[in-house]
Formats: structure tokens, sequence, C-alpha cells
């Protein structure tokens, strides 16, 4: 955060609740289990990391980015993101949510959230992704005898995807949206959304990001026309960062000839340098 609060082309980083606190607990508290004194003390530690978060990216004017999570902890995630919101978002959206719209009651929840922040005056902060864990979603509902989250086709989360998209953009003066999104007709639906709506190229309430490395044809385009445009860079333990790519770049591949087309852009630019 020091570091991006001094780079003005660096306007935020991302976090995972779990990475500063025991999956395990938010999994329990969300089950509604009752905790250990131990994990009771483990969890309000994991709240206080994340306040001491917040406010140092407040006082340096860096937007923090909460990664969604599995299904089973989401909950406890949102509640705890929606606190962080309700505090440090009074002047500008600082703290934004990630909202996985490949899960059937997402789109229903960005609105109760906009509606919460409403209620209590202040900017709701909205990264808008699909979502990366459909396999290991479909797999532990059926371990557990649940009803799957996620929509049973492609069809419906681009539905929900772009009506989300959509409601932020209707509501720009209370929210800040994050399109993040390696899908090229929701990128456009975007831009000509903005257009329709009158909503500057660059107006500081709407983003764009795409991975590094991956869409970059997407975010080179915007930024070139004036859009903010950002790339998504992770980093970490290989352990972690190298199953993290390769969901993004499965998630990819169902975007149909997405894949493809960056390949053979990669190789006519390879030949134009080469003349």
């Amino acid at each position: 955060i020091a570091f991006a609060g001094k780079k003005k082309n660096v306007q935020v980083i991302s976090c995972k609740v779990s990475g500063i606190g025991y999956f395990s607990i938010l999994e329990k508290k969300q089950a509604g289990e009752t905790l250990s004194k131990e994990e009771q003390q483990s969890f309000a530690k994991m709240v206080k990391r994340m306040d001491v978060i917040c406010a140092y990216a407040s006082e340096h004017d860096v937007a923090i980015y909460w990664d969604a999570e599995e299904s089973w902890v989401q909950d406890e995630i949102d509640i705890l993101v929606d606190e962080c919101m309700a505090k440090y978002n009074k002047e500008k959206a600082i703290i934004f949510n990630t909202y996985q719209l490949y899960r059937k009651d997402k789109l229903a929840h960005l609105k109760e959230a906009f509606a919460l922040a409403n209620k209590n005056s202040y900017f709701l902060g909205a990264k808008l992704v699909r979502g990366a864990y459909i396999e290991k979603e479909n797999e532990w509902a059926s371990e557990n005898g649940k009803a799957s989250v996620i929509h049973s086709n492609k069809k419906a989360v681009d539905k929900d995807f772009n009506e989300g998209l959509k409601f932020c953009l209707e509501n720009i003066s209370q929210i800040s949206v994050c399109v993040a999104s390696h899908n090229e007709e929701s990128n456009l639906l975007a831009a000509q959304l903005m257009k329709d709506l009158g909503i500057a190229n660059n107006h500081p309430h709407v983003s764009f990001s795409q991975l590094y490395g991956m869409g970059d044809f997407i975010t080179f385009n915007l930024a070139n026309q004036g859009y903010n445009a950002v790339k998504y860079v992770p980093f970490g333990p290989v352990k972690e960062v190298i199953p993290y790519l390769i969901r993004r770049a499965q998630e990819n591949s169902s975007v149909d000839g997405q894949m493809s087309r960056e390949l053979s852009m990669l190789q006519k630019e390879l030949k134009r340098r080469a003349v």
C-alpha cells in the first residue's frame, strides 16, 4: 500500500481475507458452529488486520479489492467487507467487494449491497467477475448434499454479469465499479453503456482490469481510448499462484475463440516485427 501510494499508476491492490486469517474459522462461523475461545481470539485478530489494512489504504488513497472466495465462507467475508465499506467509503470508494456473478444469488446480493450502502450513506465498491471455482463449488455441493450455487449454463452467467454491469453503471454516482473480465463482449458492452449513459471514458468510478499476460488486446485498446484500464498482477508463493493462473486460463478457454484469437494476434505481431 505504501508503494502504491507513491505511484500514480498503481491505484489499487487486492487481498484475500483467508490470507490474513484461518479459512477453517470462516467456514465454522458461516456454518453456525460455536468457536472455541482460541478461535474467537483468532477471528478477532483477523478482523483487526482487515481494519488496519483498510485504514492504511484510506490514509494513502489506495483502493483495496477484497477477493471473492468459496461460497461456504463468502457470506462471512461479505459481512466483514460491508463493515469496512461502511467505515471507510464515506467520501469515495476505497474498499471494494468482489461479486462472482456465476453464482445464482450474486446479482440480487449486489443490489442488496447497494441498498445497504444507500441506507448507511457510503459508496459501494464493486468488482465484477464471473467466477473461478466452478468445479470446486459443484463438487462441494455434491459431497454435502446441497444444491450448487452456480448457474447451470454460461448463458445465464453472461446474463447476470451484463445485468450487474448495467446496474452499476446506471447508479454510477454512488457506485465505483471495476469490470474485471477477459470477455470481449462484456467489455464492449460496458463501453457502449457508458456512451449511452453519458459517462466519460475516464470517469473515476469506472475501471477495467485484465490479468497481466491475458486479454492484453482488450486492456491496451481500452487504455488507448482513454478508459481507466489496468493490468492485474498476482504474486506470491508459486504453489499458490500457479493454480490461480491455471484457473484463469481455464476460465478464459470457455470464451469461444478468444484464446485462439489472442494467439493469432501474437503471431501476426511477431511477423510484423520480424519484417
